[in-house]
């Protein structure tokens, strides 16, 4: 067999990998393991499982070197594996149970179908509503995607961070998180420039809980509020905004009408930083190719390069000033200003 087949049929064999990894995480395998070496049948015990079936599932997880297994049956996990841990500052749980979870795995079985139709959006297929609908009406699925996204915050701001390293603050006093969540952004920000005061805007049943709040935790409450209501409306007036994974989620006309937003509320000279997965090069892979194909199926959004961001800003009368990324040019930043 040649690399090349090898390489596909590791493409075809992903899946596998995947859901056998969300078993994992989902039967709270790594977090049976969090404090040393056990044989599989008292984890089996622990967590209520087959003892026999555990110890398959445990063994396809050391193979994919998330743990370890030693003579006798006996596990534990490897550095790679404690990124699945509840309690790990940089923690993937989230993302593994939202993205390889019942929902979000019916989804791809509609994508043949949307391509061939021209209609995105496979949460409309499936549920009859879309994602967000969803979340309010299925409790399970809100928790999940919340958790996910706190797992996502940790690596994004300190992308963010790095993208913005050399930029210029010092004319910025008010800094307004759009879509902001439980504030991980913004209170990154807060943490590095401690002249700045922050708010976040977000839906209220997002904030509700304020033992979620970043701002609450970091000891940041003073300089940084929580402000809910409808981005497509209203937001708070700021000298700058930051919309991180925001506008992927819609349509151009949609992102149009939530820039426009911003921008009637935007002091003099504001600023807008749009931080998401961009398409850059079109012979480069990116991750950013991949998750534009999930946005077909999630929802109306999409990835964009940063000349179509750049685009949808001018339309929303914002002027394109630049684009910053991070060493890693996994996100990057497209900057607006208000004339």
């Amino acid at each position: 067999m040649t690399a090349t087949q090898d390489k596909v049929l590791d493409l075809i064999f992903g899946r596998w990998r995947s859901q056998i990894l969300y078993a994992g995480v989902k039967l709270g395998v790594f977090d049976a393991l969090h404090e040393g070496t056990k044989d599989a049948a008292t984890i089996a015990q622990e967590l209520g499982l087959n003892a026999d079936l555990c110890y398959r599932l445990l063994r396809a997880l050391g193979a994919l070197d998330l743990l370890r297994e030693e003579d006798g049956r006996r596990f534990s996990i490897t550095e790679a594996g404690r990124y699945l841990l509840s309690d790990h500052p940089q923690t993937l749980r989230g993302v593994t149970l939202l993205e390889e979870g019942p929902e979000h795995y019916a989804l791809w079985k509609h994508l043949p179908d949307m391509i061939r139709d021209g209609v995105q959006n496979a949460f409309v297929r499936e549920f009859g509503r879309m994602a967000f609908e969803h979340a309010v009406v299925d409790s399970d699925y809100a928790r999940v995607f919340d958790e996910a996204m706190s797992s996502y915050s940790s690596s994004q701001t300190a992308w963010a961070l790095e993208a913005l390293q050399g930029y210029d603050f010092s004319n910025v006093v008010h800094l307004c998180d759009v879509g902001g969540g439980h504030g991980h952004l913004l209170c990154g920000f807060l943490t590095k420039y401690p002249d700045l005061r922050g708010t976040v805007k977000e839906r209220p049943e997002v904030i509700a809980d304020r033992s979620r709040l970043w701002a609450d935790k970091l000891g940041l409450s003073e300089r940084c509020q929580y402000v809910s209501g409808d981005m497509f409306k209203q937001v708070p007036a700021a000298d700058a905004y930051l919309m991180k994974l925001i506008l992927h989620d819609w349509n151009d006309e949609e992102c149009v009408q939530i820039l426009r937003t911003i921008h009637r509320s935007a002091a003099e000279g504001g600023r807008v930083f749009i931080i998401e997965h961009l398409i850059t090069e079109p012979a480069a892979p990116h991750f950013a190719k991949l998750f534009d194909i999930h946005m077909m199926c999630w929802g109306t959004g999409r990835e964009r390069t940063p000349a179509e961001y750049g685009a949808l800003l001018e339309r929303a009368g914002w002027t394109y000033r630049q684009t910053w990324y991070p060493p890693s040019r996994m996100m990057g930043i497209v900057e607006g200003a208000k004339a």
